[in-house]
């Protein structure tokens, strides 16, 4: 890679090489050790929840002008610093993906061949308002074996911060090196192109927001990048779904946070139930509003 002039591609670049070495002791760790670092953060993330709950509203009190939308999925609450901690423990729980045999053959020869899953390196995830993101993608990418460097929006960066230091404190604790899951270094906008051109020290971008970022991401990376679509989520009732569990199960997938991308936006019923199941769901939606 040539000199690097820029000083905020120099800060992406210091980061990214401390990334890619922490990423090679990672991957040699083996299961017990990771599901120890998350738990251990989840339980830092329990512990400093005044500090988080602190750092979030500092966050949305300095964005007065955002959507309701908006900030609803800025804002962060005991129950959803609770729901961050028992995810990590939800993900620690789950089987180690690395190493994982995905296929295998004999050849002719005799000769046996493996596909077997390995870690990527090192994981660049862009995202916009969410905070709780940050804990999510570092305890996805902790698990598979891969450093991450987390770049959430300006708006809650105070609160990945906060988040952050609960990860790395159960990295600590587990023996492992801090840069395996790192904040970017800077608010600075540029930040975000630097990752996008680094082919070479990050391994895949994976961009979570609006259409706006994942076009940029699209367009101006030279890197391998996991990008999703705009949303459309739909959810489908089939005849022979359990009428109980159906209700329940939408109800979660659009009630639980409206304001999010993976919120259901359309609902379809197999016409052979839904004279009967429509007006329940509707009944259960009125009595849930109040």
């Amino acid at each position: 890679m040539n000199a690097i002039t820029d000083p905020v591609a120099a800060l992406l670049e210091t980061a990214a090489r401390a990334a890619k070495a922490a990423a090679a002791d990672l991957a040699r760790a083996p299961r017990p050790v990771k599901d120890l670092a998350l738990r251990e953060a989840a339980l830092a993330l329990r512990a400093s929840a005044p500090a988080i709950l602190a750092a979030n509203e500092a966050d949305v009190a300095a964005a007065p002008d955002l959507s309701a939308a908006f900030r609803d999925r800025l804002t962060l609450t005991p129950a959803r610093v609770e729901a961050m901690a028992r995810g990590l423990e939800e993900v620690a729980e789950l089987p180690d993906p690395a190493g994982r045999v995905l296929s295998e053959w004999t050849r002719p020869n005799g000769l046996v061949i493996r596909r077997i899953a390995q870690p990527l390196g090192v994981i660049g995830m862009i995202f916009e308002s969410r905070p709780n993101v940050a804990a999510d993608a570092a305890a996805l990418c902790l698990k598979s074996g891969n450093a991450v460097i987390l770049r959430g929006g300006r708006e809650s960066l105070r609160s990945v911060a906060a988040i952050h230091a609960a990860m790395a404190a159960g990295l600590r604790a587990a023996g492992l090196p801090e840069a395996c899951v790192q904040v970017a270094p800077t608010a600075d906008r540029g930040f975000v192109g630097a990752m996008l051109r680094a082919a070479g020290l990050i391994d895949l971008i994976i961009p979570r927001g609006g259409k706006g970022l994942v076009t940029r991401v699209l367009e101006e990376a030279r890197v391998p990048v996991l990008a999703h679509a705009e949303g459309l989520c739909h959810t489908y009732i089939h005849a022979a779904a359990d009428p109980a569990m159906a209700r329940t199960i939408l109800a979660n997938a659009k009630m639980r946070r409206t304001g999010v991308c993976g919120a259901t936006e359309t609902l379809l019923i197999d016409a052979a139930i839904a004279p009967s199941l429509l007006p329940l769901q509707v009944g259960d939606q009125q009595r849930q509003q109040g």
